[in-house]
């Protein structure tokens, strides 16, 4: 979690929301890394999660991402749980809780619903309050 955050800050610098995820193989090696870059790129899918998804795939040749892990700063989205769900990713870990749009047990539970064809190992909280800071300076920053 400590490198996701490290890499959270990054996002800073193009005025995107400082979130991170990496993709985890079996053996814990980072196969897949991403940062919010919705500035960057203009692309309102251009969430953590979906970039670090992508990289993953991309790095094994498979979108089945099936003995991995994905390690998040901020609570997955429900945009994110899709994919997460469709990348049968089977664990997650996330730092700092989402009571806005969070979906993976705040506001929704997509990622453990019974009625999803897959359902996702979640760990909530870990290194939460440093998480939650990095999102709390940066949304003080915007307000002035």
């Amino acid at each position: 979690m400590l490198e996701a955050v490290a890499s959270a800050t990054q996002a800073l610098e193009h005025g995107d929301v400082p979130v991170a995820a990496l993709v985890l193989d079996a053996s814990g090696a980072v196969i897949g890394e991403g940062r919010n870059e919705r500035e960057l790129r203009q692309d309102p899918t251009a969430h953590a999660e979906v970039l670090a998804l992508r990289a993953a795939a991309a790095a094994t040749g498979d979108w089945h991402l099936t003995d991995t892990t994905l390690v998040v700063t901020l609570e997955p989205c429900a945009m994110c749980a899709g994919a997460i769900l469709a990348a049968r990713v089977p664990v997650v870990v996330f730092g700092a809780w989402d009571p806005k749009a969070g979906a993976a047990g705040s506001v929704y539970d997509l990622l453990r619903d019974r009625r999803m064809p897959h359902r996702v190992e979640v760990y909530a909280g870990v290194e939460e309050l440093r998480c939650a800071a990095l999102l709390l300076d940066f949304f003080e920053g915007k307000r002035g």
